[in-house]
């Protein structure tokens, strides 16, 4: 009872439960991770910050490790370095680009020729552009990368995920989702000023939805989805992104590691895995909605689904579908 309601209370005051100090005191009460033995888990975003953490947290429990990755040297290194801290001979990397329809498709089918199983996806690869700019297939890149290229990799991969169930599809949302709703009417931004950290964060709520109809399509056939937020964590994307908030909070944010823990957790633990749809926080289930002015209207996850089908078909100029 004290634990709950000492995380009830950091959870509600923010500041104390999204910084290292609500990990700090958390983890008291945190149960050991169990080993993935036998588990293949793909990372992407994984050359840096909360995703290389993820991998190499994976890595440590003994499960194969692919890494998605942009760059092909820094992607080598990382494979690399993430064997010699963890002893492991299985971690492997796949190029793709999630900005790009095109590199994207590409990465599903390298990752579909190249792997038996496929226990985990963790999508935390993102981007926040501070000003409007496009993508290779001409969409707004915020967008293009955290809501399309998600959508796409996992999407490509639900087979080899259905194939290998049980399996899991973890996405990485952010704590700044509460402020935002997503408008399906403009989904790349194109009316009004464009707010980077806004638009970034209406991705983020995307990815929640986007979450919430794949609990819903991919339960009977033994994939479940969650997505969670790190709380605030000091990775290279925040110093380029936000440096005055990176400078406002210094010392208080997350590591990476701690960052990722709750990826790890999602990704191995069995509660989550006895349940679906979820978004969670340090290893808790969290409410979706803090606001009443960012509530969805029923269908709007199937809607979103819809949506993000049909700008990937258009840019699609091969033969070939999308699961659903």
């Amino acid at each position: 009872m004290l634990t709950t309601l000492l995380d009830a209370a950091l959870d509600a005051t923010v500041v104390p439960g999204y910084t290292r100090i609500g990990s700090t005191l958390r983890r008291r009460w945190w149960d050991e991770i169990p080993p993935l033995d036998g588990r293949t888990a793909l990372v992407t975003g994984a050359t840096s910050g909360i995703g290389r953490a993820a991998a190499q947290q994976l890595a440590h429990l003994s499960a194969r490790v692919v890494l998605l990755a942009r760059d092909a040297d820094r992607g080598r290194r990382t494979r690399d370095e993430i064997a010699r801290a963890t002893g492991s001979e299985d971690v492997g990397l796949v190029l793709g680009d999630l900005s790009s329809v095109a590199s994207t498709r590409a990465a599903v089918e390298a990752v579909v020729a190249t792997e038996p199983f496929l226990h985990v996806l963790v999508n935390n690869a993102g981007v926040l552009a501070p000003a409007r700019r496009l993508s290779p297939d001409g969409l707004e890149l915020t967008f293009a990368t955290n809501v399309l290229g998600t959508f796409l990799l996992t999407e490509g991969l639900v087979e080899l995920l259905a194939a290998s169930a049980p399996a899991r599809i973890i996405t990485v949302s952010s704590g700044g989702m509460y402020t935002q709703r997503v408008d399906l009417g403009d989904l790349q931004t194109a009316r009004g000023d464009f707010d980077g950290p806004a638009v970034y964060a209406r991705t983020k709520r995307a990815q929640v939805l986007l979450t919430d109809a794949w609990a819903r399509r991919l339960a009977p056939r033994g994939v479940v989805a969650h997505a969670m937020h790190p709380g605030w964590v000091d990775t290279p994307g925040v110093q380029t992104s936000l440096p005055r908030f990176h400078r406002a909070l210094g010392p208080l944010l997350r590591s990476p590691a701690e960052g990722a823990d709750t990826i790890t957790w999602l990704a191995a633990a069995a509660e989550p895995g006895r349940t679906t749809g979820g978004f969670w926080h340090d290893r808790r289930r969290r409410a979706v909605h803090r606001l009443p002015t960012t509530r969805e209207r029923p269908g709007d996850a199937e809607r979103l689904h819809e949506a993000c089908r049909r700008l990937a078909a258009e840019r699609t100029p091969t033969s070939g579908s999308l699961h659903g």
